[in-house]
């Protein structure tokens, strides 16, 4: 039995190919945002900054996602592979630019797993009234680090298990977050509210009403709020329909995202009123807590209960771009080969996600060595990667398919300016963000590193790290180097080929 298990092993396995479908793959994607957590820990900071208008910032701040996500789409198109931004723009603009959004992709994971799974063990703990354990740094600090491992295991086992749990957490986050919703704008109206309620308008949907200063840090905030939903893409080789699902997947995220912020946006600011939410922007995404005992009462733990999923959701979807972006690049001989490795029997890349994994333990631990602010500003720092590798991505499809631009005004507007503007805009937040990250007064810690902020430190830090690496790996291996940029295949871009399995 051993010996008929071992013939029919694949001597070369691949990641497994239709593993999941198109609902599975939104899934992912809507739980890579987290948006429980990212509405609790931003809603506060953003209404302190626009006040009223704060709908109005998160509808401005979906422009941007929404003409990236269809950069995701039209490449994903025509090029097929998990590692996404490093791969489309290793073609469309030469190997150094697609290592370093690559290596973007890569930290992005590393810096924010600890947190996630941070909050998710906090919130869990508060859902079951165990506050004291929440507040213990040492057992929640265990507990974290259990819970990304268990995540990783998952992650291991198979993409359809990952899937099944993640329909499963996403099923009761925007259970829970809706119902929170409908009962904050009922007692908005009955005039039941215990604060300062504020009749919800239309207006609100003005990102302009509070002034530009207010907006462009509205919008750094907002931005954010949508990150994670590529997740579905980085899936692609192991999705049915693996041309066109992924990035449907990926822009009908971007969609569900924006009702369910605004939903949310609407009834929190209309329920506790500008004052309340000003007054606890510091709190993070302990103002959910806050505002759910206000809105329902003895039935807090439902909203506390959403972001403990929210954060457990994302905890394990965070791994998998991270871990694929490493497999990708390791089969281009960008990354050592054994991170390319696949096991056999599950088919998922265990060797990349486990070393994910463990620097995220890692980085998670020693940051929280030094303070629990030095970890928030971490987090901060990711603002200036994100934007780094999706403007990168709106940049890489126009050029890819800059043959193609001019053959129909679709193909001008969708694929050549509208991923042009959305990293225009990106790069313009990216210059926003260094210059506020330079004052160290706007950082957690409130610490000068160098004379800067220690965001802005560490971003700067990680880039520097990423480009000793990539010269390093270039004098060891040359191989990936040798790589010439190139434009999208004609057949694939009007569909007279079929794509499924091109890399």
């Amino acid at each position: 039995m051993a010996g008929d298990l071992a013939d029919r092993a694949p001597v070369n396995p691949e990641l497994k190919h239709d593993a999941i479908g198109f609902l599975d793959a939104l899934v992912i994607g809507l739980n890579s945002t987290s948006p429980a957590y990212s509405l609790a820990a931003a809603i506060g900071p953003i209404v302190a900054l626009v006040g009223i208008y704060a709908p109005g910032v998160m509808l401005a701040s979906f422009v941007p996602m929404l003409m990236i996500a269809t950069a995701f789409y039209y490449l994903n198109k025509v090029d097929q592979d998990c590692g996404t931004t490093f791969s489309w723009v290793t073609r469309a603009m030469g190997p150094w630019a697609g290592w370093l959004g690559g290596w973007a992709i890569f930290m992005t994971g590393v810096l924010v797993i600890g947190s996630l799974a941070d909050v998710a063990v906090r919130f869990g703990l508060l859902t079951v009234g165990l506050d004291g354990w929440a507040n213990n740094e040492t057992i929640r600090q265990i507990l974290t680090v259990v819970v990304i491992l268990v995540m990783t295991t998952i992650c291991v086992l198979g993409t359809e298990m990952s899937a099944h749990l993640q329909n499963v957490l996403i099923l009761a986050q925007v259970f829970f977050l809706l119902l929170f919703a409908v009962i904050a704008l009922y007692r908005i109206y009955a005039d039941t509210s215990t604060l300062k309620p504020v009749d919800p308008a239309l207006a609100w949907l003005n990102p302009f009403g509070a002034g530009g200063a207010a907006l462009t840090g509205g919008l750094l905030l907002g931005v954010f709020i949508y990150w994670g939903w590529e997740s579905a893409v980085n899936l692609t080789e192991e999705v049915r329909d693996s041309a066109t699902a992924p990035g449907r997947a990926g822009l009908w995220s971007t969609v569900i995202l924006l009702v369910t912020y605004l939903s949310v946006g609407f009834a929190v600011v209309g329920y506790a009123g500008t004052a309340f939410l000003t007054e606890n922007a510091g709190e993070e995404e302990a103002v959910f807590a806050l505002l759910a005992h206000e809105v329902m009462g003895g039935w807090d733990w439902m909203v506390l209960l959403a972001v403990c999923t929210s954060a457990l959701a994302s905890t394990q979807t965070t791994i998998i771009p991270a871990s694929r972006t490493a497999l990708s690049m390791a089969r281009r001989k960008a990354f050592p080969s054994h991170l390319a490795h696949i096991h056999p029997r599950f088919r998922t890349p265990d060797v990349s996600t486990w070393w994910v994994a463990g620097i995220a333990i890692a980085w998670y631990l020693i940051v929280n060595r030094i303070s629990e602010n030095a970890l928030f500003d971490s987090l901060t720092a990711l603002s200036l990667l994100i934007a780094f590798y999706y403007a990168l991505t709106g940049l890489a499809c126009a050029v890819y398919y800059r043959r193609h631009l001019t053959e129909s005004l679709h193909n001008f507007l969708f694929i050549g300016a509208g991923p042009v503007l959305g990293a225009g805009l990106l790069i313009w937040l990216l210059v926003e963000s260094v210059a506020d990250m330079s004052d160290p007064a706007n950082s957690y810690s409130g610490v000068s590193w160098f004379g800067l902020g220690p965001p802005l430190v560490i971003g700067i830090c990680i880039v520097l790290i990423g480009v000793a690496v990539m010269v390093f790996w270039r004098l060891r291996s040359g191989v990936f180097w040798q790589e010439r940029r190139s434009v999208a295949d004609p057949d694939l871009v009007h569909g007279r080929r079929d794509t499924q399995g091109e890399s």
